[in-house]
């Protein structure tokens, strides 16, 4: 149930981006970092529970950026899918950089050359920043609910635009973290502005945002399935957890109770909010990377001073 906003609100960076990842929290994953060669111009986290090593943000010293969020399938047994959904992600990220390939050409060859058959339903935000700082297209939405490149959304193409994006269609506003998401980003930067804060006290207010918990309380005797649905309510999803009943059913528990199950296997157990991201472009093009990790491979709150990884660098030719 991750969410992804996007945000030319501020003026001192054009360019900004919110992300929760919401995972199963004994999932393996490596946190963010340059990747090896030879794709050492990208910069991100990356699954390592399937060998596609996928990521569903990352960002490259050029300027490309991409971000994916899974749909919520109602047959759970194709929530993985015979291809890892991360691989689309990374298939933009790892672009050939000399054939400089278009956002639209990507879509084309996903679309058409099978690029997105075979996965579990994804939507995936993506393109340059310098088409949002510098004025141009935006960024692209596709999904393998896109008919064709000419469904392709676009976002982020001018100054005042905040947007989000769920684990459902980018049309539908139905969800309250996504709406809620949104209005929380603007006013967050409308503050901050306001205040003429530095960026630290700029980044600390939008993880702040990012961390806003209204996640339901489970009733007693709900059944696990559908006390999940409650997740499109709450940007911030506090640490949860199966019981391992026969029933599937959970005892009720108050708002960010970690519930201390250890995982039978990765896609188990406790789950919510495991990492949050916040990304700032200047208008000369200097990108901040700030992802904070809030549990170990335990599932173990990580202590607040070693939470965080932060990359600081120039987007190449601009």
């Amino acid at each position: 149930m991750c969410i992804a906003i996007v945000t030319t609100e501020h003026p001192q960076y054009p360019f900004i981006l919110l992300n929760n990842r919401d995972e199963y929290l004994h999932r393996p994953t490596h946190e963010a970092t340059w990747w090896p060669g030879p794709h050492s111009h990208i910069l991100g986290g990356y699954d390592l529970h399937r060998p596609a090593h996928g990521t569903w943000l990352g960002v490259t010293r050029q300027g490309r950026i991409a971000v994916l969020t899974n749909y919520r399938e109602e047959d759970e047994t194709i929530i993985e899918g015979a291809r890892s959904r991360g691989l689309i992600p990374n298939a933009w990220l790892k672009s050939d950089l000399e054939k400089n390939i278009s956002p639209e050409e990507f879509a084309r060859r996903m679309l058409e050359e099978d690029g997105v058959k075979g996965v579990g339903g994804f939507s995936l935000l993506y393109g340059f920043v310098q088409d949002v700082v510098k004025g141009g297209k935006g960024l692209s939405i596709i999904s393998n609910r896109t008919p064709d490149v000419d469904g392709l959304i676009h976002v982020a193409k001018e100054a005042h635009e905040t947007h989000g994006l769920s684990n459902a269609a980018f049309s539908d506003r139905s969800w309250p973290k996504v709406v809620n998401g949104e209005k929380a980003a603007k006013e967050a930067i409308k503050v901050s502005v306001a205040a003429k804060e530095s960026q630290d006290k700029l980044i600390e207010r939008l993880f702040d945002t990012m961390s806003t918990d209204t996640m339901p309380r489970q009733k007693e005797n709900e059944a696990w399935d559908m006390y999940l649905n409650q997740l499109r309510h709450t940007i911030f999803v506090p640490s949860i957890g199966q019981d391992a009943l026969e029933d599937g059913n959970m005892p009720a528990h108050e708002i960010g109770d970690v519930v201390k199950k250890r995982a039978e296997n990765p896609t188990a157990g406790c789950y919510g909010t495991g990492k949050q991201i916040v990304i700032l472009v200047d208008k000369e093009g200097k990108m901040v990377y700030d992802e904070r990790t809030l549990f170990d491979a335990h599932a173990k709150e990580i202590p607040k001073e070693n939470q965080h990884k932060k990359f600081e660098f120039q987007i190449e030719g601009w």
